[in-house]
C-alpha cells in the first residue's frame, strides 16, 4: 500500500487506517513490556530499557519485514524511539524477533484492513469496561496480570477505546497480545533461568473448594494484598466498589455488610459475583437469601465472618430455582464449603490431573478455563 497523499479524503482514511495499524503495535508492544518487566522483577533482575538513540538504530533493521505503510509511520511517530527501546529490550531478554515481529506485523496489517473496511463508530465507555474484557479474554496468570499492574494500564486501556472507536476488534488483539505475551514470559523465563510455571501458594491450596470452583484463579494468589488480588482477578476498582454497595444494601444494618467486605477472601466474592454479572445473572436476588435463611448465624461469633463468606458463596453459586433450603430448612452452608477452609484439605485427584493436562501455567490448578468467546465489539 502506497503512502497516501494529504488532502484527498481517501487518502485521509487510508492515513488514519494505517495510523490505528500502529496504535494496535504500540498496544501489543507495550503490553509485551509489561510481561518483561513482570517477569524480570520477580527474579529481582529487572533491566531497563536501552539507550533510545542506540535502540532506534537497532530496531530499524528488524522492522523491514512489516507492510511498508505501517512500517514508515511507526518510525515517524513521536513514540517511535519508546518502542523502538522495547523491542530491543525483548530481543536482548530473549525474544526471537525473527518470530515476535512478523506476527505482530500481520496484527498490524489487519487492523489496518478492518479500519478501511470500517467506519462506524461507537460510545466510549471507561477503563472498567477494559478490566472486563481482560477477565473475560485472558486466562488468569502474568501476562494479566503484568498488563494490570502496569503503570502504562490506564495508557493500555485508553488505546483499546481508540482501537474500539474506529471499528478495530480489540478482543481479536487481546487474544493475539496474550500469546505474545506468554511466548514473552518463557523467553525472558528462560534466559533468567527460571520455571516459567508459578508456584502454587498455600493461600491458594487452602482457597481451592466451593469458593473457587468455576473462578479464573492464578495459582500465585495473595489474598492478604487485597488490592493485588482483586488485580490478579481482573476486577476493576469500580466493580469492587458496586459489588460493596450491593452487599450493603442487603444488610443496611451494616456490621454482617462490613465482616463480609472486610473478609480476606472477599476477592472470591467480588470474582463470583463479576462472573455472574458477565453472564446476566441477578445479584441481588441471589444475595438477598442471605437475609431469607440466616441459618449463618448459628455457631461461635469469632467464626462469624468466615460462616458469612461460606454461606454469600452457596448464595451465590445455587441457582434461583433451587429452594430446597429454605423448604427443609437445611442450612446454606455446605458440608463440603465448610471442608475447604481445612488446612489439610488440597486439591483433589481430578486437580492434579487437570494441572498435568494444563497448557497455561498461571491458570489455577483445580480447573481448567472455559474456550474464549468470539464476540466482537460493542456497539
Amino acid at each position: 500500500m502506497d503512502t497516501p497523499t494529504p488532502g484527498e479524503p481517501f487518502a485521509e482514511a487510508t492515513a488514519e487506517a494505517v495510523q490505528s495499524a500502529v496504535m494496535a503495535m504500540r498496544l501489543v508492544m507495550a503490553i509485551a513490556d509489561a510481561v518483561r518487566r513482570h517477569k524480570q522483577r520477580q527474579q529481582g533482575q529487572e533491566e531497563e530499557l536501552p539507550p533510545a538513540k542506540e535502540a532506534v538504530t537497532e530496531a530499524a533493521e528488524g522492522i523491514k519485514g512489516i507492510a511498508p505503510d505501517i512500517a514508515t509511520a511507526l518510525t515517524a511517530s513521536p513514540d517511535w524511539p519508546q518502542m523502538a527501546q522495547q523491542l530491543v529490550a525483548l530481543q536482548r531478554a530473549g525474544v526471537d524477533m525473527g518470530d515476535f515481529l512478523p506476527r505482530v506485523g500481520d496484527l498490524a496489517v489487519s487492523v489496518r484492513d478492518a479500519v478501511e473496511a470500517n467506519e462506524a463508530r461507537v460510545r466510549q465507555e471507561g477503563s472498567g469496561r477494559w478490566h472486563k474484557l481482560l477477565r473475560q479474554t485472558l486466562p488468569a496468570g502474568p501476562v494479566r496480570e503484568a498488563i494490570l499492574l502496569s503503570p502504562s494500564w490506564p495508557d493500555i486501556a485508553a488505546t483499546m477505546g481508540r482501537l474500539d472507536e474506529k471499528g478495530v476488534d480489540v478482543r481479536q488483539i487481546l487474544v493475539a497480545a496474550h500469546a505474545e505475551g506468554v511466548g514473552v514470559d518463557q523467553a525472558v523465563g528462560g534466559v533468567l533461568s527460571a520455571a516459567s510455571e508459578p508456584a502454587t501458594s498455600r493461600e491458594a491450596m487452602l482457597s481451592y473448594g466451593p469458593l473457587t470452583t468455576g473462578l479464573d484463579v492464578p495459582r500465585n494468589i495473595t489474598y492478604a494484598d487485597r488490592e493485588r488480588a482483586l488485580v490478579q482477578l481482573a476486577i476493576s476498582p469500580e466493580e469492587n466498589q458496586r459489588y460493596m454497595r450491593l452487599v450493603q444494601e442487603v444488610f443496611p444494618a451494616g456490621q454482617e455488610a462490613d465482616l463480609l467486605v472486610r473478609a480476606k477472601l472477599w476477592p472470591l466474592l467480588a470474582a463470583r459475583m463479576a462472573r455472574m454479572e458477565d453472564g446476566g445473572q441477578p445479584l441481588r436476588e441471589h444475595l438477598s437469601r442471605l437475609t431469607e435463611d440466616p441459618s449463618w448465624e448459628e455457631g461461635p461469633p469469632a467464626r462469624l465472618g468466615s460462616r458469612l463468606v461460606l454461606a454469600a458463596s452457596d448464595a451465590l453459586c445455587r441457582p434461583l430455582s433451587d429452594s430446597v433450603a429454605r423448604r427443609t430448612g437445611v442450612t446454606g452452608v455446605s458440608t463440603a464449603a465448610a471442608r475447604a477452609q481445612s488446612s489439610t484439605v488440597g486439591p483433589t485427584k481430578a486437580a492434579g490431573a487437570k494441572r498435568a493436562a494444563s497448557a497455561e501455567p498461571a491458570v489455577a490448578a483445580h480447573r481448567e478455563a472455559g474456550p474464549v468467546a468470539k464476540g466482537g465489539r460493542s456497539r
